[in-house]
């Protein structure tokens, strides 16, 4: 495997984002609206897109490039204590649901992880979401698995190796990020 290989490789899923860009501008302004409302975002996935949901989170909390007020949000991965209660006391598939209900408010955001859109915990933690009445949005690779038919929003990145997938996620987050500070910057 050459580089310049992975490198078309993830050109090809960079310029396959090109025709999200009316669906993330939604989303923007529906993130954007729940932040303003004093409303938090709520970020969840396993592996590599549990640690995308804490960088985004720290992003939202800390600062992305400006300086700006902080924006509530929480990555429900971090706490090793209810993610290791949780599944020993109920399950793992359900390790987003207990923490969700505790945390969730409606005009609350739910983003959740999925490169397949299969991932029982991520559908799992949608569903209770949703319950809770927040406003729901699912991060996946190109079928949207079965995200895209539970969640409110479903960002497909069209592509279905893992790595393409989980930079296609990140590469989003960060321009959400980008995008608020200088759309906050002017509220």
């Amino acid at each position: 495997m050459s580089f310049k290989s992975t490198l078309q490789r993830h050109q090809k899923m960079i310029e396959s984002l090109f025709d999200l860009e009316p669906q993330l501008n939604d989303l923007l302004a529906l993130i954007s609206d729940c932040v303003l409302n004093d409303n938090k975002v709520l970020f969840f996935g396993n592996g590599g897109s549990a640690s995308d949901a804490q960088h985004l989170a720290a992003e939202f909390v800390i600062r992305y490039k400006e300086d700006r007020r902080p924006l509530a949000a929480i990555a429900l991965t971090t706490d090793t204590s209810i993610l290791t209660a949780h599944s020993n006391d109920y399950s793992f598939e359900t390790v987003f649901d207990r923490q969700i209900q505790a945390l969730a408010r409606p005009g609350d955001v739910a983003i959740g992880l999925s490169t397949s859109g299969n991932s029982a915990n991520v559908i799992n933690g949608i569903n209770a979401a949703k319950n809770s009445g927040c406003t729901t949005i699912a991060f996946t690779g190109q079928s949207g698995g079965q995200l895209k038919a539970i969640a409110d929003h479903c960002v497909c990145v069209a592509d279905t190796e893992t790595a393409r997938v989980q930079e296609g996620h990140i590469l989003i987050g960060h321009w959400l990020c980008e995008a608020l500070d200088e759309k906050l910057s002017k509220a």
